[in-house]
């Protein structure tokens, strides 16, 4: 899949579904402390086009504010990972894992990679950003 692409998945239990636009097509691991504890280990995502997410679910969807920044969302009757999103719009992802066949996205990226547990490492070849580069990138960026 590619940039501009659509994709579609649910959750574990079927209550909540989704579709969004990719913005790259590529999947990407947080190794932050909140995304750790969030998901059990890495998240591993899909940056998607914020006003593209569209998700089905009604009461089942879920809405965790994590920071002042951002919400994670998830279904409430099996728990699953369903997005991350910034509250200023500008970006979301959500999990590449949820989606059939998640191996047909390239792993490219490793974000907060300072905070990256000692005891697990990735063999893939990938950018690895720490925090603050990541920060500066996205608040360089103007698409978004």
């Amino acid at each position: 899949m590619a940039a501009g692409d659509r994709v579609q998945s649910r959750c574990l239990c079927g209550a909540v579904s989704f579709a969004a636009t990719l913005k790259d097509g590529a999947m990407h691991a947080c190794h932050c402390g909140m995304c750790r504890r969030w998901v059990g280990g890495p998240f591993l995502y899909l940056p998607i086009d914020p006003a593209s997410l569209e998700l089905t679910g009604g009461d089942a969807v879920g809405r965790y504010r994590s920071s002042a920044n951002a919400e994670r969302g998830f279904c409430k009757v099996c728990g699953s990972t369903v997005f991350w999103r910034a509250l200023d719009g500008r970006s979301a992802d959500v999990s590449s894992q949820a989606v059939d066949d998640p191996g047909r996205f390239p792993f490219e990226s490793e974000v907060f990679y300072e905070e990256k547990p000692a005891n697990y490492e990735f063999a893939n070849p990938t950018r690895k950003w720490r925090g603050d580069e990541i920060a500066a990138w996205r608040e360089s960026r103007t698409d978004g």
